[in-house]
């Protein structure tokens, strides 16, 4: 069995930071054939700003098209698109693009409200109450999620990076994500609450 697991970094948030670097560790343990995308050439200072979010989107939607256009999608039976931030609005758009549109599974980790604007199959989200750039203890992601069956785990206290600045805490958290996430990856049901 072939399994390809494709990782989306956010804007600063790059797969050599915790949550995608773990993860992508569980994948390669896991038999999945890892493949890390990277981007940049973003605008200075978009959070706030949905003129340089949109920029940053296009971008990054761009470079990671042109690191996947030599994919052979249907050689794998199982894909899974491990994502964060702006990441998670790239995944769903260039999954929704391929020919294993309805075949891709996703973890969401911090996804942005964007993402909700394109088809998902199977996905696993993990959020924190924290969030500044998801509106924080207002942020709409966890009923968006409820809305189109995604289990969604919400960290207390947590930020964008799924840290309260206690190093307890969110050592605790990480575990707790990678647990859940090496389940999802393992094929089992993406029920995490």
């Amino acid at each position: 069995m072939k399994k390809l697991a494709v990782f989306f970094p956010g804007i600063g948030y790059t797969a050599d930071k915790p949550l995608l670097y773990y993860s992508r560790k569980l994948a390669a343990e896991l038999d999945y054939e890892v493949l890390s995308l990277s981007y940049g050439g973003f605008p200075k200072k978009p959070k706030g700003d949905p003129e340089k979010l949109r920029a940053c989107f296009r971008l990054a939607a761009e470079q990671a098209a042109e690191q996947l256009a030599e994919v052979r999608w249907k050689h794998y039976d199982e894909i899974v698109f491990v994502t964060k931030s702006i990441g998670t609005a790239v995944a769903a758009a260039l999954a929704a693009k391929t020919p294993a549109a309805g075949r891709i599974r996703f973890v969401l980790y911090t996804p942005v409200e964007e993402l909700f604007s394109f088809p998902l199959g199977e996905a696993v989200a993990f959020t924190g109450q924290a969030d500044p750039w998801v509106g924080g203890a207002e942020s709409r992601v966890p009923a968006l999620c409820r809305e189109r069956g995604i289990p969604c785990l919400v960290f207390p206290g947590a930020n964008h990076s799924l840290e309260t600045g206690d190093l307890h805490t969110d050592l605790q958290t990480l575990n707790t994500v990678m647990r859940r996430t090496e389940t999802f990856l393992r094929g089992a049901d993406g029920n995490i609450n």
